[in-house]
Formats: structure tokens, sequence, C-alpha cells
């Protein structure tokens, strides 16, 4: 008697769906006449995966020149707003 035996493969497939979104904010200022103040800003760039940001990078941004991006925390992005708030208090002055 012969005993055949089938191995039975067996699959296991996950699938997984990242939803990836990047927000991009450029800022830059006001065209001038004045020759002191050249073009210039900064670029926001965050990185959300299924609604979950990944990271935070900010670059300047002088005439047509870019800086490296710089990866900033919760706690230096926290720590950004405050100073930009305390400055633009100063400027309405």
């Amino acid at each position: 008697m012969i005993n055949n035996k089938y191995l039975e493969r067996v699959n296991i497939m996950k699938r997984q769906v990242s939803n990836i979104q990047n927000l991009g904010f450029t800022i830059m200022n006001a065209e001038s006449n004045d020759k002191k103040q050249s073009a210039g800003g900064m670029e926001i760039d965050q990185t959300l995966v299924n609604g979950q940001s990944q990271g935070v990078s900010i670059r300047l941004i002088n005439g047509g020149r870019k800086t490296a991006a710089v990866k900033l925390d919760r706690g230096s992005l926290t720590s950004l707003l405050e100073a930009v708030n305390e400055v633009l208090e100063k400027e309405q002055a």
C-alpha cells in the first residue's frame, strides 16, 4: 500500500494600503523696490501617512537658492510658533 500524502501549500497575503500625503507651504516676501530686501522666504513640508505626521522640515529660500532641509520635532515647532507670535506682537506696535 502506497501512502500518498500531499502537502497543501497555503499562501497568506496581507494587503496594506498606506495613504501618503505631502503638505507643502511656501512663504515668500512681497516684491519690493528696496535693494536691501531680496526675494526670499521659506518652505515648510510635512509628510502624513494614514493621517499621522511622519516629520516636518523647513528650508530657507534666498533668491533662487534653497538651503538644506532641517527636520523639526513637535517641541521645536511649538517654540518656533511662540517666537513668531512674539515677533508679530512687536511688529504691530
